[in-house]
């Protein structure tokens, strides 16, 4: 079942390739304002319609927002690619007896999984190419990465050894530097944007400042979970709940960063640049 595992990997990476490279000749016809694009239509529900629903979903649609074919056949390979990775790692959870994350090979796919299905959950109507196009890439390096890292089962150190928390843990962490991930392609596109919106390709910057906001809104409660979880494991392991370690540190930097955004963000109004270059 290794050996499948290793196979649904590679044919997960595949299908991403072929994802990235279509919504990329997407984003040119974009670019070029080809006929083949289908236009968006504005958001509207039975309880929020008009200019108060636009104005909440970050303003009217845009050519960077259009549909084409491509970006169809690329929607489809990305669920491809995702499924392939989700399965491989479920067949490789039931190798190992825990959840499939115990080394750097482990983690490696399970974070290109993490990325590819936050870009699926936060671009569900596929209104956002280039954001998809960004995570996608990022997913593409670290299944590339993967390839370079041994990935034989072999057992955890005993003072890793509690299945529970490992799968709970670690999952939690795949999950919130998932989306965080999608948070960082928006950042990315605001950036590229800037305020004047000087590409055609991407989305206004006000649409890419509230998918910012959104995807930390969603992974920062997830984060805090992990750290809180990695604290009681350090205790079972090493009985300190808290040692200052570098991996430790960072992941806490990296709350520490984000809670001021989204406090920021929420009491002062935070947005633009300065907010963007946080992610």
């Amino acid at each position: 079942m290794a050996t499948l595992s290793f196979y649904l990997v590679v044919v997960g990476g595949l299908a991403l390739v072929g994802a990235f490279a279509l919504v990329v000749a997407h984003l040119v016809l974009v670019a070029q304002g080809d006929r083949l694009l289908t236009p968006r239509l504005a958001p509207s529900s039975s309880a929020l319609r008009g200019n108060l629903a636009v104005h909440l979903d970050g303003g009217a649609p845009t050519d960077a927002e259009s549909s084409s074919p491509l970006s169809a056949i690329s929607g489809a390979l990305a669920i491809v690619a995702t499924s392939s990775l989700g399965i491989a790692l479920i067949t490789r959870a039931i190798v190992v007896g825990r959840g499939p994350w115990g080394n750097l090979y482990e983690f490696t796919v399970s974070f290109a999984f993490g990325i590819c299905a936050a870009a699926i959950l936060f671009d569900r109507q596929r209104r956002l190419p280039a954001l998809s196009a960004i995570a996608y890439g990022v997913a593409l390096a670290l299944l590339a990465y993967s390839t370079t890292l041994p990935n034989a089962v072999v057992d955890l150190v005993p003072a890793l050894q509690h299945p529970l928390l490992l799968t709970i843990h670690v999952g939690m962490a795949m999950l919130s530097y998932g989306i965080f991930a999608f948070a960082f392609a928006a950042g990315v596109a605001y950036l590229m944007q800037g305020d004047t919106d000087r590409f055609r390709w991407l989305p206004p910057a006000k649409r890419l400042d509230l998918v910012a906001f959104r995807a930390v809104s969603v992974a920062f409660p997830l984060f805090a979970g992990m750290l809180i979880l990695g604290s009681i494991w350090a205790s079972i392991a090493w009985s300190r709940y808290w040692g200052w370690d570098p991996k430790e540190t960072s992941a806490l930097a990296t709350w520490l960063v984000y809670a001021v955004y989204l406090h920021a963000r929420s009491q002062r109004g935070w947005q633009g640049r300065p907010a963007r270059l946080t992610m």
